[in-house]
């Protein structure tokens, strides 16, 4: 490896693209930070290292006459290579030079020039740093070939072009998680240029040039072998981001499509696997970033991935990875395995006398000629069925986490997903990526997620069940029904199955786990407003109220709010009541009413956050909107609230009977809604209103 050189030295002759088993631009704010510090910081006369840059190069041959690299590789000397390790730093590097770029040309003193005008130093034209690190055109054809982007068919190419290098005639393009993060760069960068543009002009920009052209140095490491290639990209140290075992799976997977002998695999049947492979991951990656805000976790992907395609196991942590990258898809599972057919020399096994010998007939085997078989554990197919699979399940996955933006579903089945989401669907996603995947029927997928929110509800909302409660049983099913082994009715029987216990002799529900739990909190003064699933319980209510209505007037993110001066669920009798609320209660002993303040009926949800302030207000003030000193209104009241709000601003008054009667009605809602039933003294225990069956499950307890 020869001595470390700059970023001019770099690109001199060079064409630089991120081969297709590459992730995307990973970086974020931590390293674009780092860098920004590690430049801005450096100091007169001293330079940094940042480490190697590990490079393939393409032989000339290769680059098709075709393709926009070709007329500089055949007519200018210029050399390709593709970046194996340190594309997230090389990448880095190219975004800087363009908000550099961008923000010398924005400046007023250059207004109405051209690059060919503008000097980025007293010899340094705009137009030379341009065509030095970013691009050089055609003098005839006049277009733009650029030093540094993605191999062909790359998302992240098409949004480096013409989102942050500025070329013309982008149209639509996909966006997804990494070209999010090439956005956030260049944003990150050009303020950063910016603000050191404020504080020390021009003189300080060019400053910052020089340092970044000059005195970043890295090591050149170029590797000339296919093999080398992918082992290096796979043992190297990765200086950025932990690679994700999806992205090096992708890279696993094309090298083993390299080893195949030409009697499993020709060279267009090479081609053809390594297309799918990247055809699959394109989609995969797109789907996992498809919600630019909250993308998908690859390896929770992954995982779910390979519970319906290979296994489950109860090991924790990745041992779907290690199945995945040391078990299954490795190249001793694709190599040609050649055994030998050897005649060993007898032997002979002394026994005892007593021992019978009738299957000890074996005879002298006879010299036979050695024959070489040869196998591989792994076909091609295989890979190229997993990888279909794969391809085909992300999008269902996506869906299954956000099912308003997917396309390709009914307002019906959108409605009976996301109650799923807002309940927590746990180990159970698997299984609905399945169901979406594979069952054609929407009536019968739209019943199976009904019954699987159901079992949630009863066996973690209102049990205390584990939190893996009959996980590997649910995770094993959704790989049998992914291999049609198995039916959404057999899967429904099991859920019944394993609710059996939640329900007595006459299928009625029992409650001592859902009573015990809520008596605790009743003792220590919060009652329903600490249950864990009263969000979701409520919200469900205001669905139930809403239909027939075509306003939605409360929007299940608000409710995930937790800022400390807002509230989303309001105790309609308040925890610290004014004496305005005597009246209501004059017949309830002063140390019982906090009962009535905890009670279901009288936990109301709102469909706007309100000062905590308000909560103390007489009911038929909470009626009626609030206004400031100013006359601003402040919060609406009840009777203009949600469909809950204006259900309870009906009564005239609100006390005891009020808390009761509401809260009776909930609960029938609850049993409608989830399918289950009640005893009336079952329904009287859970309002927490009685003061004698109190005592009795304080005594039960």
């Amino acid at each position: 490896m020869e001595k470390p050189i700059s970023l001019e030295d770099l690109f001199q002759k060079k064409i630089f693209r991120i081969p297709d088993y590459q992730r995307g631009y990973a970086w974020q704010k931590e390293q674009l930070r780092a860098f920004w510090e590690d430049l801005a910081n450096l100091k007169e006369g001293k330079s940094h290292y940042t480490g190697v840059l590990t490079l393939k190069k393409v032989s000339c041959a290769s680059v098709r006459n075709d393709t926009k690299e070709y007329w500089l590789v055949n007519d200018h000397a210029y050399r390709l290579y593709h970046v194996v390790d340190g594309q997230q730093r090389l990448t880095t590097f190219v975004i800087f030079i363009q908000a550099f770029a961008d923000l010398f040309r924005s400046l007023p003193e250059h207004q109405l020039k051209s690059a060919e005008e503008i000097y980025v130093t007293d010899s340094l034209r705009l137009s030379d740093v341009e065509k030095s690190y970013l691009f050089e055109m055609h003098p005839k054809n006049m277009f733009l070939t650029y030093k540094f982007g993605y191999t062909e068919d790359n998302p992240s190419q098409e949004y480096l072009r013409h989102r942050i290098l500025h070329e013309q005639g982008g149209g639509d393009i996909q966006e997804t998680f990494y070209t999010l993060n090439l956005c956030n760069a260049k944003h990150y960068f050009f303020e950063q240029i910016a603000n050191l543009h404020g504080a020390r002009g021009v003189e300080g920009l060019t400053d910052l040039f020089k340092k970044l052209t000059k005195r970043l140095l890295f090591n050149e490491y170029a590797i000339d072998d296919e093999f080398d290639v992918f082992v290096a990209f796979e043992t190297m140290n990765n200086r950025g981001k932990k690679l994700s075992a999806l992205e090096l799976l992708k890279n696993r997977l094309i090298y083993l499509s390299t080893l195949y002998g030409d009697d499993q695999l020709d060279e267009a049947g090479r081609k053809d696997l390594r297309d799918t492979i990247n055809r699959a991951w394109k989609e995969v990656y797109y789907q996992l970033g498809r919600n630019k805000a909250k993308p998908l976790n690859d390896d929770d992907f992954l995982r779910a991935h390979w519970i319906s395609y290979f296994k489950y196991s109860r090991d924790t942590g990745r041992d779907y990875a290690r199945f995945l990258l040391d078990e299954h898809f490795t190249p001793l599972n694709v190599h040609d395995f050649v055994e030998r057919d050897v005649t060993l020399e007898a032997v002979e096994e002394q026994r005892s006398e007593t021992e019978a010998d009738d299957d000890d007939n074996t005879e002298a085997a006879l010299p036979e000629k050695a024959v070489a078989t040869k196998r591989s554990k792994l076909a091609p197919q295989a890979i190229r069925e997993f990888v279909t699979s794969l391809r085909e399940s992300a999008g269902h996955w996506f869906n299954s986490f956000y099912p308003h933006l997917a396309t390709t579903m009914s307002d019906k089945e959108k409605s009976a997903i996301a109650p799923l989401n807002r309940i927590g669907m746990g180990y159970f996603r698997p299984l609905v990526m399945v169901v979406l995947k594979t069952v054609a029927d929407e009536k019968e997928r739209l019943w199976i997620f009904r019954r699987i929110e159901r079992f949630i509800f009863i066996a973690f909302r209102m049990g205390s069940a584990r939190s893996n409660y009959r996980s590997s049983e649910f995770y094993n099913l959704a790989r049998e029904l992914n291999r049609g082994k198995t039916t959404l009715a057999i899967i429904s029987e099991r859920l019944d199955a394993a609710l059996k216990y939640a329900f007595d002799q006459d299928g009625k529900l029992r409650i001592d786990e859902f009573h015990n739990v809520l008596f605790k909190k009743f003792n220590e003064g919060t009652g329903y407003y600490d249950w864990s699933g009263l969000r979701y319980f409520l919200y469900e209510y205001e669905l139930h109220l809403m239909s027939g209505s075509i306003q939605q007037k409360v929007d299940w993110a608000d409710l995930l709010k937790s800022a400390s001066d807002c509230i989303s669920i309001e105790h309609v009798y308040p925890q610290t009541p004014t004496s305005d609320w005597n009246a209501a209660f004059e017949n309830v002993p002063e140390n019982e009413r906090v009962r009535y303040g905890g009670s279901l009926g009288n936990l109301l949800l709102l469909s706007m956050s309100i000062n905590s302030s308000l909560q103390n207000d007489a009911f038929l003030e909470k009626k009626k909107p609030k206004f400031d000193a100013s006359g601003t209104k402040v919060r609406s009241g009840y009777s203009d609230g949600s469909h809950s709000e204006i259900e309870v601003a009906a009564n005239e008054d609100w006390g005891p009977e009020q808390i009761r009667t509401r809260g009776e009605r909930l609960l029938r809602f609850m049993e409608t809604r989830w399918e289950f039933s009640l005893s009336d003294g079952d329904r009287e225990k859970l309002l927490f209103l009685n003061e004698a069956k109190l005592q009795q499950g304080a005594q039960n307890s």
